[in-house]
């Protein structure tokens, strides 16, 4: 008896269902990408660095090393990397309380914390700087034992840990409410202290989300101009921010100054999230691999 052999359909005889696409294709989406970010960040980018060399490589050196610029840059980024790093402290602790634990205030509290991103970075500065000037409420009672924190240095640094404390909390808050407890009361049973619990399973899952708003916080403390301007006191060599030496730049008429500076806050900057970023893609590979382990 003969048998008919049925041959398996063609691939191509197949019908797939068609995906649907809610936006348009790779193409138009990636040509509109490319336009917009061209737009808005390449073509700005690319002309401070053509303009900050216009009078050629000499005078762009001179003016973006002379002591004067070096001593804001030290304060600018030092300052900047010092109040990111206490915000990644206590913007953890704070977060960690928000989600953790239930208090009355709560929801008063987790509003606060917004504050810094809707008020205007100029009253900001103006507030920080009536609370802690000599006769203000808390500087009447700092300068007395020697603490002095409006038009010095430590003033800068309470600016930028008030307008960057938002980007940690907000950043490591949603991994905190997806982390699941069952994790640590499992390495409590296993014997870990709060310690151990705490390296070896609570903060590998933090990490990417701390180094994250690490570099938020400190991207957004490099550039602030207006909360710092009425507390910093503005001093030359003491307590003069980079911005304020570009905008110093800029009222004189020295746009090859202004730009020099710009040009050397960018490629620090740069360099520096590049480097966030690559820990955290580092770890984020590390958790992912040993979560598979």
């Amino acid at each position: 008896m003969n048998t008919a052999v049925l041959s398996p359909a063609p691939l191509a005889a197949v019908r797939r269902p068609k995906r649907l696409r809610v936006l348009p294709g790779f193409g138009p989406t990636m040509g509109f990408t490319l336009f917009y970010l061209s737009l808005l960040v390449l073509i700005p980018i690319s002309a401070v660095f053509i303009k900050s060399t216009g009078h050629g490589f000499g005078a762009f050196w001179a003016a973006a090393t002379a002591p004067r610029v070096v001593a804001s840059y030290q304060l600018s980024f030092g300052a900047s990397l010092l109040a990111a790093s206490i915000n990644l402290l206590f913007g953890l602790i704070l977060a960690w309380c928000i989600v953790r634990y239930e208090f009355p205030g709560k929801k008063l509290v987790d509003a606060l914390i917004d504050l810094p991103f809707a008020l205007p970075t100029a009253v900001a500065g103006i507030a920080l700087t009536a609370l802690y000037a000599g006769n203000g409420w808390l500087g009447k009672l700092l300068e007395p034992i020697g603490i002095k924190v409006a038009f010095k240095p430590l003033g800068i640094l309470v600016a930028l840990i008030f307008i960057g404390l938002p980007f940690i909390v907000r950043t490591v808050q949603p991994v905190l409410e997806d982390m699941e407890t069952e994790l640590e009361e499992a390495a409590a049973s296993l014997g870990a202290h709060r310690w151990q619990t705490f390296r070896l399973v609570v903060l590998p899952t933090l990490l990417p989300a701390l180094l994250t708003g690490f570099a938020l916080a400190f991207a957004r403390a490099v550039g602030e101009y207006g909360s710092v301007i009425f507390i910093a006191g503005n001093l030359p060599m003491v307590s003069e921010i980079t911005p304020l030496m570009i905008i110093s730049k800029l009222e004189q008429y020295d746009y090859v100054g202004a730009t020099a500076i710009a040009t050397v806050m960018l490629v620090f900057s740069f360099v520096l999230l590049l480097a966030i970023n690559g820990l955290q893609a580092w770890s984020s590979k590390r958790n992912g691999q040993d979560g598979k382990r």
